[in-house]
């Protein structure tokens, strides 16, 4: 009965070539950060209904967050949320989307993709009314939307329901009030930009090193391009985030 040392199966290990999605992701199993991130806006709103004082902590007032030179709020707002069906709606989109996002993209790229958009609605909130954010991961969620929507398109596949979603997010977006058109545009945006990275760059055949090298310097030019925008944006972000 033969046995191999532990050395020569990482050896061996480091020359058998990795399964990889279409995109340049490695091929998952589960898609752990998916659940993670449902996790993590469960706590989020659990705390808020149990410990209210976390929520004001965080700078919430009603259905905005109040930046007040704490500049983490731009992310941590994606973790707060209005009430149960504001939540539900979040999660189950999130549980949908980010399911499929994360099998074609892989971890990293879906787990970049989502905090971007979380980010750019951010963004777009600030640049709109400087010092207050909306709460919730509706921008993640509508960059979701986006990066489906892309993808999609890229791998062959009938896009015309996430389409027709889409759009009838989209309207009630505008039509029904206290929600943020702002997070849900910035979130898109970023949706259409970061997908179409994904899906379509670099052009022609390339290997997987060099398809994340250009991902990842896309992805870093397009959080430097939000930052560019909050501090020469038409109105002074900046000081409101405390970085002035």
């Amino acid at each position: 009965m033969g046995f191999h040392c532990r050395e020569c199966v990482a050896e061996g290990n480091r020359t058998v070539r990795q399964a990889r999605t279409v995109f340049g992701g490695k091929v998952i199993g589960k898609p752990y950060v998916t659940w993670t991130l449902l996790g993590l806006i469960a706590v989020g709103f659990v705390l808020q209904q149990v410990m209210p004082q976390i929520a004001a902590d965080f700078g919430m007032h009603g259905f905005v967050v109040h930046v007040y030179g704490e500049w983490y709020r731009i992310i941590t707002s994606a973790f707060l949320h209005g009430g149960i069906l504001h939540l539900l709606f979040n999660g189950y989109a999130l549980f949908l989307l980010g399911s499929a996002l994360e099998r074609w993209l892989g971890h990293g790229r879906f787990l970049t993709l989502w905090v971007l958009g979380a980010l750019s609605g951010s963004a777009l909130s600030l640049l709109a009314a400087p010092g207050q954010l909306s709460i919730g991961a509706s921008g993640a969620i509508f960059a979701l939307f986006g990066a489906v929507f892309v993808t999609g398109r890229r791998l062959g596949l009938d896009t015309r329901m996430i389409l027709v979603l889409l759009v009838v997010n989209l309207g009630i977006t505008f039509l029904v009030p206290n929600i943020s058109w702002t997070a849900h545009i910035g979130g898109l945006v970023a949706g259409f930009a970061i997908g179409a990275v994904f899906a379509l760059l670099p052009r022609g055949e390339a290997d997987h090193r060099r398809r994340s090298l250009v991902h990842t310097l896309m992805a870093a030019a397009y959080a430097v391009l939000l930052a560019a925008l909050l501090i020469g944006g038409p109105v002074l972000v900046w000081p409101a985030l405390g970085l002035a």
